[in-house]
C-alpha cells in the first residue's frame, strides 16, 4: 500500500513486524480453532520488552508512551495476530503508573516488566450496571488492615493469564456521598491468592478467541496496603485506564483495518472473472477505497488522542471518538474484504472469517458506538444528557 508519509515509528514497526513474522497466520488460526491462549506469542513479546513499553526505565521498562504502546497494538493486529490476548497490561498499567504509591511501583513494576508477573485483567463491568459504572454494587469494606469484597463482575478478560488484577470496587455506600461518583476505590489484587479464597471465576465462550469470565467475590480479602491512591477516588483514577484502553483499542482496530485492506486489495487484483482482474470495477474498488479513507482518518485522531494522554491533557472526548472510527473503518473493511473474497471469505484458511469476527467486537467492547456518540453529544456538543 503507498504511503508516502515519513512515519517516526518505523524502525519500531520493522522490528515488530520481524518479530510477528515469526508467528505466521496457522499459527493465530490453530490458537484460534482450538480456544487456546498464544502463550509463546505472549512470551516473546514479554521477553523483547514491548509490553513494558509505558513502564519508566528505572522500573525496567522502556520508558516510552501511550503513543508508541498503541503502534505495538496495532502492529500485533496488522500481523494478523489478536492484541486481545495482551493488550490489558499496556491499559492497567496507567492506573498504577499514575496513582500506585512508590512503594507500590518500586514492588511491581520490575516484576511486570520482566515477566515475572502479569498485570493483564481489570474488573469494572457488573452485569446489572454495564457502563453506568457509579452503580456498580461490589463492594469492599475495611475491616483492620484488611479491605473484605463481595459482589460480581462480568466480562473480565485474561484472568487466567493474570498474576495481577485491577478491581474497582465501592468502600462507601451510595447513598452517604454527594456525587454518585464518590465512595469508589482501586484495589491491586494476587490473582493467584483471591482464586484460593474468596473469588470463583466462570469462563463465559464467545464468539472469537477472547479469553473472558464471569467473577464472584464471597468475602475476599484483600491486604489495605493493596489499594491504589486515595480511599473513594478510585472512579476518577480508573478513567486513565480507560481513555488509554479505547486508544489502545482504536490501535489495535487501525491494524485490523490495514490487515483487511492489504488481504482484499491483493485478492482482487488477481482475482481474475470474465478476463478481468474483478479489482478493476469500480464496484468492488469504492468500498475498499472509502474504508482505507476513513481508516487514515481514525489513525490521525487515534494519534491525537495518545498525543494528549502523554502530555497529561484531557483526552476523553479523542480517546472515545478514536474508538469509534476505528471500530467503524475497520467494520467497513471487513466487510469490503469479505464481500469480495466471496466464498473464500468464509474459508477458515484465508483468516478472513477470524479476522471479520474479532474486528465486530469492537462495535461492543470496551464501549459501545452509541454510548460514545452519547458521550460527545454531552460532554463535547453540551447537548442534554440523555441517560
Amino acid at each position: 500500500m503507498a504511503n508516502s508519509r515519513v512515519d517516526p515509528h518505523q524502525d519500531m514497526r520493522d522490528a515488530l513486524r520481524n518479530l510477528c513474522a515469526e508467528f505466521p497466520a496457522e499459527y493465530h488460526r490453530k490458537h484460534d480453532e482450538n480456544a487456546t491462549y498464544p502463550e509463546e506469542f505472549i512470551n516473546a513479546l514479554t521477553n523483547a520488552g514491548w509490553l513494558a513499553a509505558m513502564i519508566p526505565e528505572e522500573y525496567g521498562g522502556s520508558g516510552l508512551g501511550l503513543t508508541e504502546a498503541s503502534v505495538v497494538m496495532e502492529e500485533i493486529n496488522r500481523s494478523g495476530g489478536n492484541a486481545g490476548h495482551c493488550h490489558g497490561q499496556m491499559y492497567n498499567m496507567s492506573t498504577l503508573l499514575r496513582h500506585g504509591s512508590e512503594e507500590q511501583k518500586r514492588f511491581y513494576l520490575p516484576k511486570i516488566a520482566s515477566g515475572e508477573l502479569r498485570l493483564q485483567s481489570m474488573a469494572v463491568t457488573e452485569p446489572t450496571t454495564g457502563t453506568d459504572t457509579t452503580k456498580l454494587k461490589t463492594t469492599a469494606i475495611r475491616k483492620g488492615d484488611r479491605y473484605v469484597v463481595n459482589g460480581q463482575k462480568v466480562w473480565i478478560s485474561r484472568v487466567q493469564h493474570s498474576d495481577l488484577m485491577i478491581l474497582l470496587a465501592r468502600t462507601t455506600p451510595l447513598a452517604e456521598v454527594k456525587r454518585k461518583s464518590d465512595g469508589l476505590s482501586i484495589f491491586l489484587v494476587d490473582v493467584n491468592k483471591a482464586l484460593r479464597s474468596g473469588m470463583r471465576v466462570n469462563p463465559i465462550r464467545n464468539m472469537v478467541n477472547h479469553e473472558t469470565n464471569e467473577l464472584f467475590f464471597d468475602d475476599l480479602e484483600i491486604p489495605a496496603e493493596n489499594l491504589i491512591g486515595e480511599e473513594s477516588k478510585g472512579f476518577r483514577y480508573i478513567l486513565d485506564g480507560l481513555n488509554a484502553e479505547r486508544t489502545l483499542i482504536a490501535a489495535e482496530c487501525i491494524g485490523d483495518g490495514y490487515w483487511f485492506i492489504d488481504k482484499v486489495s491483493r485478492y482482487v487484483s488477481d482475482r481474475i472473472v470474465f478476463d478481468r482482474p474483478i479489482g478493476q470495477n469500480q464496484g468492488v474498488q469504492f468500498p475498499i477505497a472509502r474504508a482505507y479513507i476513513n481508516i487514515e482518518a481514525a489513525n490521525l485522531m487515534r494519534f491525537e488522542a495518545a498525543h494528549r494522554f502523554d502530555s497529561y491533557q484531557d483526552c476523553g472526548a479523542q480517546a472515545n471518538m478514536a474508538k469509534l472510527l476505528a471500530a467503524d473503518a475497520s467494520w467497513e473493511a471487513a466487510n469490503a474484504c469479505l464481500q469480495f473474497h466471496g466464498g473464500f471469505g468464509f474459508a477458515a484458511e484465508y483468516d478472513v472469517e477470524r479476522k471479520f469476527r474479532e474486528t465486530r467486537l469492537y462495535q461492543v467492547a470496551p464501549i459501545s458506538t452509541n454510548l460514545i456518540l452519547s458521550y460527545v453529544a454531552e460532554h463535547v456538543l453540551g447537548l442534554p444528557r440523555s441517560f
